[in-house]
């Protein structure tokens, strides 16, 4: 599964439109490695979703490629911390530098301006810079395969939606997870929830609580690690002998927080995108430019294993997603 993603990661990058190519850089050349850094959004590196997906990537092209890569992280605690960490690596001269997420888009932007023989990459934004490589993904799609889910097994006909912050990149999680609850079950009501934030599990759980005493029984989030919130309400909730569920969001959430809470996860393979990416780098294939992952590029979708979830039901996402991939259903971005 992972060997056909990559190679499809790696036709789509060729394929872009917008790309722009970029040779081997001296230190590589040199065999001292190239020298690869990632600035975390607020979450941090450890928010159990987006930032620690993007590092476990990084952590495994260090793992296969040994001596040939270094890598380091700086963790961001609110977002004046975004330019000073960014220009902490390109000071110093890295090779490539990250930046994790929508929010680091205009920063991104005015330091890849600043230095434009510096390489920069980033995930959830498109950057018109030709020193960056935008990566992006189609949410909305793999969000109403677990829309679908949900409404296929909700028994209360309650189901929610717990946010992170109000911006363009979660709006597609909530609005592809809704199209997906109305075309198995038009008749569901569906709670929305923004906490405002991404790394406030207190929120989250607040939010969880509040949705559990009006009846939802399945919750999806997209919320970083504001959704451990929801998981511990759950959890709380589930002791006490109540029959709920979280949809987890990014990463396959129920090898964190287990099956017996966690439905299945809308994942979005950000540790792929980072992974080959950054491997172009090494290799002296680095392009700058827009690729954009959706279900057709297996970058979104259900985890492998849904230990959880019926056959039947399975049987059911596996048909919307094979119309979505045709382009004979087109899930709403917004």
């Amino acid at each position: 599964m992972k060997k056909v993603l990559l190679l499809i990661l790696v036709l789509t990058l060729a394929m872009s439109t917008l790309l722009v190519g970029c040779g081997a850089d001296k230190e590589t050349a040199d065999g001292q490695g190239a020298k690869i850094g990632m600035v975390t959004d607020v979450g941090g590196i450890n928010d159990n979703s987006f930032n620690q997906s993007a590092w476990e990537g990084l952590q495994r092209l260090e793992k296969d490629l040994g001596d040939k890569v270094n890598i380091d992280n700086a963790e961001s605690t609110k977002a004046t911390d975004y330019i000073p960490n960014l220009n902490q690596f390109i000071s110093a001269n890295w090779d490539l530098t990250w930046g994790i997420g929508f929010l680091m888009g205009e920063d991104v932007k005015k330091v890849a301006d600043q230095n434009p023989d510096a390489k920069l990459a980033i995930i959830d934004s498109f950057v018109d810079a030709p020193n960056v490589a935008s990566v992006t993904f189609k949410e909305h799609e793999g969000s109403f395969l677990v829309g679908v889910v949900a409404g296929l097994m909700t028994k209360s006909n309650k189901i929610g939606f717990v946010g992170g912050m109000d911006i363009p990149v979660i709006k597609r999680f909530e609005a592809g997870f809704k199209a997906g609850v109305k075309a198995v079950k038009p008749d569901a009501e569906i709670a929305i929830n923004y906490t405002g934030a991404f790394d406030k599990s207190d929120l989250g759980k607040a939010a969880a609580s509040t949705m559990y005493d009006q009846g939802v029984d399945i919750i999806f989030h997209a919320s970083g690690s504001t959704g451990d919130g929801v998981f511990n309400e759950a959890s709380d909730r589930k002791s006490a002998g109540n029959n709920v569920w979280v949809i987890g969001v990014d990463k396959d959430q129920a090898i964190i927080f287990g099956d017996e809470i966690t439905l299945t996860s809308m994942m979005k393979r950000v540790d792929e995108a980072i992974y080959q990416v950054s491997k172009d780098l090494v290799e002296g294939n680095f392009k700058a430019g827009l690729v954009e992952l959706g279900l057709k590029e297996n970058g979104v979708g259900l985890p492998e294993n849904n230990p959880n979830i019926p056959a039947d039901v399975l049987k059911k996402v596996e048909e919307y997603k094979e119309k979505i991939v045709s382009g004979e259903i087109e899930v709403p971005a917004e």
